[in-house]
């Protein structure tokens, strides 16, 4: 409701009120009490709801604090993540439906999914083909390549998107240097990550091999 309708609903329920208390002869102390509360509802409700936009802003930057892979909106086609307590900066997605969360990685080439994620989006891990060999912090490793029908980060919804399964666990998906060169600007300012990209939907780039120095494949 608007603050004309609220104002129109108090003075119904006052109406009502006082029919009431003449009816069944509440006291009057009593019921100027509970005119009262509810007087102080009503302003509360108004405040709260005049004042929407502004409390609905400031709750998202208190989640985006608590939750740093939470990715914060600042203008379109721009959003902001928060340093997280291991000094990484993490994303919350999907993929294909399912919550993934993202660890942004400059050592990292592609997009790589860790066997856990890749099953709770729906895939058969388990007949995939982990032929392709890739130079891992931990030795050689072995991913397997893959179509994504649908990826969603933060606020950028992907389709088609090439990526890769690896074979061994992993602490966390990786999203690399093939995602973010399809961003118009990736700046770090202190414990804040800003990604920014066109209205129109970047274009999917093929999966490329984790670098060595990337920490996250197991």
């Amino acid at each position: 409701m608007d603050q004309t309708n609220a104002l129109q609903a108090l003075g119904l329920l006052a109406l009502v009120s006082s029919g009431v208390i003449y009816a069944r002869g509440v006291k009057l102390g009593e019921a100027a009490r509970n005119a009262a509360i509810w007087i102080g509802v009503a302003a509360i409700a108004l405040i709260g709801y005049s004042f929407r936009t502004e409390l609905n802003d400031a709750f998202v930057k208190v989640r985006g604090e608590v939750i740093p892979a939470y990715a914060i909106s600042n203008a379109p086609h721009e959003m902001t993540v928060t340093r997280s307590a291991d000094g990484g900066f993490y994303i919350l997605g999907q993929i294909n439906g399912a919550p993934v969360r993202f660890v942004i990685d400059t050592g990292a080439n592609g997009v790589l999914l860790s066997p856990d994620d890749a099953k709770r989006a729906g895939m058969d891990v388990d007949t995939l083909k982990y032929a392709t060999p890739a130079e891992t912090a931990n030795g050689v490793g072995f991913y397997a390549p893959i179509i994504l029908p649908q990826l969603t980060v933060g606020e950028m919804k992907l389709s088609s998107v090439p990526a890769a399964v690896n074979k061994a666990p992993m602490s966390s998906s990786l999203l690399g240097q093939a995602f973010l060169r399809q961003l118009d600007a990736v700046e770090i300012h202190g414990d804040t990550l800003t990604l920014k990209w066109k209205s129109q939907e970047p274009a999917a780039t093929p999966p490329a091999l984790p670098a060595k120095s990337s920490p996250a494949v197991a």
